[in-house]
């Protein structure tokens, strides 16, 4: 068993029937499931794989550094499964598990949080200046 995050990469292009990626992409919930589809007659790479979203409508495609790996392994007919994994800022990712049985979404981690509360009279040096604080 492995699992990998992956990137999806173009949600920003339209797809061909019009339909709107991003919208599409910020629709989707953590923990649907995806269904990866390679695309061996891509015009611009032959190792494409696009990643379609849980209502059929295209999200996007995995990096061009990783499709080939994970196409290679969709080849050989190993046991494949993906969810959607989250945005963060203007990125999509997946998460793919290979093996049998269903991806696991990773524990977020905590936002970070100020020690002290902001007090609108203290002074507060810029940590890119000099020593002397200005």
């Amino acid at each position: 068993m492995q699992e990998l995050t992956l990137a999806v990469v173009g949600i920003d292009f339209a797809n061909a029937d019009g339909s709107n990626r991003r919208s599409e992409t910020m629709m989707t919930l953590p923990g649907e499931p995806v269904a990866l589809v390679p695309e061996p007659k891509n015009k611009h790479d032959g190792n494409a794989i696009a990643v379609i979203g849980p209502r059929g409508v295209q999200l996007g495609y995995l990096s061009a550094e990783r499709a080939p790996y994970v196409g290679m392994r969709l080849n050989r007919g190993e046991a494949a499964a993906a969810i959607f994994q989250g945005m963060d800022g203007n990125a999509a990712y997946i998460r793919l598990r290979f093996g049998g049985g269903q991806p696991t979404l990773p524990t977020p981690s905590a936002p970070a949080r100020r020690s002290a509360p902001y007090d609108p009279d203290a002074f507060y040096p810029d940590d890119d200046g000099p020593e002397w604080g200005a």
